[in-house]
Formats: structure tokens, sequence, C-alpha cells
């Protein structure tokens, strides 16, 4: 077990640039690094050292024929490693970029094989985050990032997250509090004529087709038998340690499930809307907040809150799949066990 260096950084602070000129150059030595985005926080090493990048494979239990994204400052480095694509990506880049999304685009061979997962394509995306932000600057390279958990447990939107999963299995964190839209990226790929959105995030189908005219929503988001083009497409997602059942219906029905299982003994914890939490009576509870934004914020933390409190069971409501709805529902159907 290696010790894991420990920033705790505010960007209005003085000594922030030699904090995270210090991560920056773990990442360049080939180690590992944890930092924030706007999305959740990554696991970062340099995406064109393949030795590094295996070590990301490695913390996380990760299989390696799921596919990392790069993480760049600027346009330019992102041009840096892609091959020449369709005309309609600088008009996502101009609207979205920095932002939750990542491109999917034809890959020129500058990232390691082990980004890419042996395909001959590359995920790259620019990080909205002033700390994500200064790191890719100081550094200067590309960083492969997934999110910054043990694969297949809930993705981490806080510093302590990261701490409780990979503490001793990397080299570095660097915590700058909660992260903003607490879902991944939207993935977009755009090496065909019309884009096909590959996992939808923080950017919504609708705001997309705003900039460029009409994308497709790929149709093997459900079928677990495609070669994965993009994070997010194979093998179990967000899971919670406490089983979760998913409940579409009337907050009624998600009561008369929760008395069903506590009458055989088991306790139940729930995860609901404000305006929901005194109609039901259960266990424990947690609050998703009053709208899809706060949902979204608070959705991995709340799937990891109940480990915490002597859960059998944790029920979950649905919600519509809306803007950032559809991002949400795609996390909770990845981590439920059982969908009622």
């Amino acid at each position: 077990m290696k010790q894991t260096k420990y920033w705790k950084v505010n960007i209005n602070e003085q000594r922030i640039n030699k904090q995270l000129t210090e991560a920056a150059t773990l990442l360049l030595r080939g180690e590992t690094v944890a930092f924030p985005t706007e999305t959740v926080y990554g696991l970062g090493a340099d995406a064109t050292n393949e030795k590094a990048v295996k070590k990301i494979f490695q913390a996380k239990g990760r299989p390696q024929d799921n596919p990392l994204i790069a993480h760049v400052a600027t346009k330019q480095q992102l041009v840096d490693i892609v091959d020449k694509y369709n005309e309609y990506v600088d008009k996502l880049i101009e609207a979205f970029s920095p932002g939750p999304i990542t491109y999917i685009l034809p890959s020129n061979g500058t990232c390691a094989a082990n980004v890419t997962a042996g395909l001959s394509s590359i995920g790259v995306r620019i990080p909205d985050h002033p700390i994500a932000l200064k790191i890719l600057q100081i550094a200067n390279i590309p960083v492969a990032a997934p999110s910054a958990n043990l694969s297949g447990k809930p993705s981490p939107s806080k510093a302590n997250h990261v701490w409780e999963d990979l503490q001793g299995k990397i080299a570095g964190l660097v915590d700058a509090g909660p992260t903003g839209v607490g879902v991944e990226s939207t993935v977009i790929d755009c090496t065909g004529p019309i884009p096909v959105i590959l996992r939808p995030g923080g950017i919504s189908k609708s705001e997309i087709e705003a900039v460029i005219g009409p994308v497709q929503m790929d149709p093997s988001l459900h079928n677990d038998s495609e070669k994965p083009k993009a994070p997010g497409m194979k093998y179990t997602h967000y899971s919670p340690e406490v089983p979760l059942w998913l409940v579409d219906g009337p907050v009624d029905k998600l009561q008369q499930i929760v008395c069903e299982v506590r009458e055989q003994g088991k306790r139940v914890g729930v995860l609901l809307q404000n305006k929901y939490l005194e109609q039901i009576e259960a266990d424990a509870y947690f609050s998703l907040g009053e709208n899809m934004s706060e949902v979204a914020m608070n959705l991995y933390e709340g799937l990891r809150h109940f480990k915490k409190e002597n859960i059998d069971l944790i029920v979950c409501e649905t919600f519509p799949e809306i803007g950032i709805g559809q991002a949400v529902m795609n996390r909770l159907r990845k981590a439920a066990s059982k969908i009622i």
C-alpha cells in the first residue's frame, strides 16, 4: 500500500500554485492523482504513458476493455491528440467546452493504447473546473481520468468518497470540495455524419440539438454485448453497497413496497425528493433535493449514504427523463438490483 498525498485546496488561496504543481509533477512522473472536475472526481494519469494509465485500472479494479476519457485544458490540446473530425464538432466545442461533454473522435495515436482500449477512436473533453484546468495547464499533457472510485461503485462527488475507496492505492488526492453537476459528462460519438449520444450526462440531447440539429441516442445503451466506445456502456456501474430497488410509480406504491419489506424484518432507507419525505415511513432517509439539478448533484452521495445506516435495502423513486433527468435515470438503472 502506498502513501496517498492529500492536498486541501481553495482556489482563492495563494499557495494553490504550489499544491497543484506538486500534483501535476506526480502526473508527469507517471503516478495517479485524483482531482475534482465539474462532474465528479476523476482519477488522472498521463494519457501518453501506458504504464501510468495501467495504474488507473489497477487502483480502480477496472476492466481493461473499458476505455478512458482524455482530459485536456484547451481546444488546441484536443486537436493535438485526434485526427481530422467532422465540422459540427467545432460548433459543439464552441458551445459546450469547457463543460460536461466528451467527444468521441478519431485518435491519432498520441495517447496510449490502453486509454482507447484498442479502439481507433478516443474520448476527449475539456473540464469546466478551475482546479482541473489548472492541473492540466501545469502538467501540459493529456490526462486520462475516469471517475475516482472503485470500479462498479457510485462515482465520487466529494473528496471523502475518493479517500474511502482509493486511499493507499493512488499517489495523490486534490480536495477542492463537492463537485457541481454531480453526474458524469455526456458522451457523444462524433465519428459519423450524425452524432450519437452514447451516455447521457451534464449536457442534454435538446441542448445539443439546439446547436447542431438532430442527434441520435445509441440503442446499445441497454445492450451489454457491444464493445464499448465510451465509459459507462458496459459492466455494472454505480452500485451502492446496499441493494437498491427503483420504484416506478406514485409515492403510495413506494410506501407499500417499503412496508412489505419492513414486515419481513428488514430495515429500509429511502432516496426521495424533499417534497415526498414526510409522506414515507421508513428506517432511514436521504433527501435528493428540491429539483432535478439538485437530484443529480446529490445522487452519488445518496447511494453511498446508507452503508453507514445499518440498512438492508434502499428504495428510490424514478424521475422524468427530461434534461439531466435522462442522465440520472441512466445511472439509477445501472445501479439498481431490481426495478419495479
